[in-house]
This record gives structure tokens, sequence and C-alpha cells, in this order.
């Protein structure tokens, strides 16, 4: 996947696509995929890296969510068990099993738990993926040594998906190109063009590394920018009112020492009503998450003082070591598209996390709300629209049993860093046969090698220290000050691949440094 061929496709494009998507986080990534697969002349827009944005923010959980199932918004919970099984079985080198503890401390929370979780086990049918069961206290403690035994009466463990977000959406990028998609990275959609009878009818769009506007013509445009969704509405229609609510959910992420097994914790309740994860991800642990309200979105949304201690006190409540602010190796924080409730209510805790498929009155087709979890269905349902409104000739989705680019089912994403690759981690060792100074090892703890660096510039479209250190590889999400500190190394490897400058080196450490200001704690005074 090169950028330079992408835009040789876009040039050489004389009639109208079929389908052009703006936004390439997961919703418009997924988009992408489902019209291409269909057969339909797809171009995808990203006016900043793929999964820039809440896409690659996320606690890299594929879950039917068992706190909506709470809520009992029971229609959600089985669509997304269907598509939880879904992605497991579509894309089993960036999808795993997980399981997770419930710890009990009351001696009704055990029958209580027990029962909703088997409710849960059977809403999955055929696609479930484990058997939720009643632990005791001596078991709990064997699965998670370093749990608060004071007061704890047991456990209930049960099982959900685990990814890596930013990983997930460079394969549906490729997946899309396989079915001769075209997407972009740094081409930003500068306005809605529109026909005589104000029918929205293409988009003119910015090549942020040239600086050229191209003209686009396309028989259905579809706005699929999550938290900027407004921004891009209001081309269409300037005064038009806000529909989303931008929600911030933060993570911090401690070393594998707090939670030295494979299991997670799941506390359901924190004390303002919240759900709270430990979880092992990439041999560290990630802790979160919050949900603050966000007057706007953000690009780089900063984690508030209040949503850390809140996240590193409710983690201290249920581990024997407490984890302080000299513990986190990175914070990341990201926004929530959520559709804006109807009336005053502030809360976004009972927000409803279905989506919602909009067209205006200009034809464009907005899609909003969702999760990660349910991209596919979210994508299917748009598609649907579009092919209506573009007049479109009708093909049914085949992504239901569609692999995900680098399928491959024989390799292990626990232990193996580079299962992530998919088929392509073949590839990527007869690189380093032919070059062998590329086996070098930059970085053990987020791991690294100098391989990875010169394949994603070549064949993952890294335009930037940025896009290498925090979604190629993960080490920015993984560890902040490690990232900062091999980053001359990695700029110097890019500016080799891309044929730049000293002065372009400089630029980018300069701006990552900015960007990975954000993910590092500062420490209060005692």
């Amino acid at each position: 996947m090169k950028r330079e061929k992408m835009l040789k496709r876009l040039k050489k494009q004389k009639e109208p696509w079929d389908i052009v998507v703006i936004g390439g986080g997961a919703t418009g990534l997924g988009v992408a995929v489902d019209a291409a697969s269909r057969g339909y002349k797809t171009l995808l827009l990203e006016q900043h890296d793929f999964a820039k944005g809440t896409s690659s923010r996320s606690t890299k959980l594929v879950h039917g969510g068992v706190r909506y199932l709470q809520q009992g918004d029971i229609s959600l919970v089985l669509e997304a068990l269907k598509e939880r099984g879904l992605m497991i079985k579509n894309a089993p080198h960036l999808v795993k099993n997980q399981a997770f503890i419930i710890p009990n401390y009351e001696w009704w929370d055990g029958p209580f738990y027990q029962v909703g979780l088997k409710v849960y086990d059977l809403m999955s049918g055929k696609l479930g993926i484990g058997s939720s069961k009643k632990l005791s206290k001596e078991e709990t403690i064997e699965h998670i040594p370093t749990i608060d035994q004071k007061g704890l009466k047991g456990g209930v463990v049960y099982f959900d998906g685990q990814f890596d977000d930013a990983r997930m959406a460079l394969s549906l990028a490729k997946t899309a190109k396989q079915f001769n998609g075209v997407v972009l990275n740094y081409f930003e959609v500068v306005e809605l063009m529109k026909n005589e009878e104000e029918i929205i009818c293409g988009v003119k769009a910015k090549d942020l590394e040239s600086g050229k506007v191209h003209s686009i013509q396309a028989r259905a445009v579809i706005n699929a920018t999550g938290v900027f969704a407004d921004r891009v509405k209001k081309m269409d229609e300037p005064g038009v009112k806000d529909m989303i609510q931008p929600s911030q959910g933060i993570h911090l992420v401690v070393s594998k020492e707090f939670l030295p097994h494979k299991y997670a914790i799941m506390v359901p309740h924190t004390k303002d009503g919240r759900v709270m994860f430990a979880v092992p991800w990439h041999n560290k642990v990630v802790l979160g998450t919050t949900d603050t309200i966000k007057e706007k979105p953000e690009l780089e949304p900063q984690a508030l003082d209040s949503e850390i201690d809140f996240i590193l006190e409710t983690a201290g409540q249920y581990l024997v070591q407490q984890p302080t602010r000299k513990d986190v190796l990175a914070v990341f924080s990201g926004l929530r598209p959520l559709a804006k409730p109807e009336g005053d209510d502030k809360s976004t805790k009972e927000i409803s996390r279905h989506h919602k498929v909009m067209i205006s009155q200009s034809g464009l087709i907005t899609i909003i709300g969702g999760k990660w979890t349910t991209y596919r269905k979210m994508a299917e349902d748009t598609v649907d629209n579009a092919i209506l409104i573009g007049a479109l000739p009708e093909r049914k989705c085949i992504t239901h049993n569609l692999p995900i680019y680098g399928y491959d089912q024989n390799l292990d994403i626990t232990t193996d860093p580079l299962a992530v690759y998919g088929t392509e981690k073949y590839q990527l060792l007869e690189l380093e046969e032919e070059e062998p100074e590329l086996a070098e090892i930059i970085s053990e703890d987020i791991p690294l090698r100098k391989s990875q660096v010169v394949w994603a510039v070549r064949n993952e479209m890294a335009r930037t220290v940025e896009d290498m250190l925090a979604r190629r590889v993960r080490g920015l999400f993984l560890n902040a000050k490690e990232s900062l500190r091999i980053a001359p190394q990695v700029a110097e490897i890019m500016a080799i691949e891309l044929k730049e400058d000293k002065e372009w080196v400089e630029d980018q450490l300069e701006a990552f440094s900015e960007v990975a200001s954000h993910y590092i704690i500062q420490q209060t005074e005692d």
C-alpha cells in the first residue's frame, strides 16, 4: 500500500466515484471495505493519518458490553456480541479471546454477576467464545496474584475480545485496497460540491503534502468523521445544529507487574457508576476508562488531573500495590462521538451507543455513534443507504465472512509482537534476510526493529514519526518516554526512505515531541 500509487489512481479516475468516504477511522475504513468489496468504485480521504483520532485510543476491547446489558439495552448487546464473533473469526491475527475476572467483595456479588454473565454467554449464540463461571477465592488469587485479598469472597470469569485498534484500521485500509478501493491519508476535504439542484455531486480535497486541491466527482458522499462529523455537516448546512456530544475517555498504561498473568480485571461499578478495566496489552497493562463531557472535539484531547487520579485511585482499591503517577508509562485520551441527547441531560453514561445513519436534503450521508466492535454493521447500514442515494446498482454486503487483510490463524498474538502484520510478517522477515542490518532492534521495550520502520514507509503509508511510533507500532501508547528516546533514530531511517533532508528530521522531532508531551503525566509534588 503506497501513497504515490494511490495518488496516481486518484488522478487517473475520469468517471465519478461511486462512493467517496470522508474520514479514515474505524467507521470510514469499515465503509470503504464494505463499498469496495461490493464492487463500487470507492475513494476514502483522511485529513490526518488513518485512525489518528478516537479509533487508535480505545480500551482495545471487542465486546458486547456487559455495562449495556445492565442498562437493559438488549438490542445493542446482541448486535455487538454478533459483531465480536465476526471480528474474531475474520481477523484472528488482530483479535483474540481475553478472559476477564470480576472480583467479588460482597456475598451477593457472586450470584448476581454469575446470572448476568450467563445471559451474556447465551446472547452470543453460535458466536460465543467461552463460558463464564464462578471462581473461589483461591482460584481468583491464583489467576490474579496482585488482587487485593482483604474481604475478597471470590470472582466470576467471563470472556470478551481484545485487539490492536490502530493495526486493525491499517488492515482495513489494506482490505479496501485489495478490492480496488483507493485510500489516502493527509488529504483534507475542504468543500462539498453541489449541482444546480443543490445536490452533492462530489468534494474538493487538498493534498496536504503537495498543497494541490483536487475536484472529485462522486455519486454518493459519506461523512464518517466521528467527533468531527458536525464540521463536515456544516459545510453542507452552515447553520445546522450540532449532532455530536463528545465524551472523553482516558487510559493509563503501567508495567506488567501490576497484572502479571493473562487475566484482566473488570469492575462493573466504580464509585461514580462507571466501568473500570485493567487489561494486559502488548506486555503492559491498560487501566481505564473515564466518561467526561467535552464541549468541543479536539484532535489531541488531554487527560484531566481528576481523570488520572480517579483511575489510579480506583485501580488501587483492587490491587495490592497502588499505582502512582510515577508508574504511568503513557496516558492517552480519546473522544467518543456520541449522538447528542435531547433536552438538558448532560450525562454521557446513559447515552445510547447505537449508531445512526442520517441523510441531509443535499444527499450527504452521515454516520455517527457506534463503537469499534460494531464497525462492520455500521458500514453495512451506511453503504445500503449510499446505494439508494447514489442510484447505484444493488449488490449484497459480503463482509460477514470476509477475511481481513493479513488473515492468519497460526500466529500467537499474545506472545509474538509481529503477529499484527498477519501474513505480511513473513515478508517483513524476508526483508531482514535481504538487508541484514534491518534486523537490528531499536527498542526492546516497545519492541521495535529497523525493518518495521522501513516496512511502514514502503508498505503502510507512514508519513511522519508520529504515524510510525503511535500507530504502525504502538510505542507512544506503551511507553511515551521510550518513544521520545528512539524518535531521532526512527526519523533518520524514515528520512532516507522518504528522501527527506535534515530539516525534515528536525521538524518531525519537534512535532513528535509536542504530541508526545500529551502522553506523559506531569509529576505533582507530594
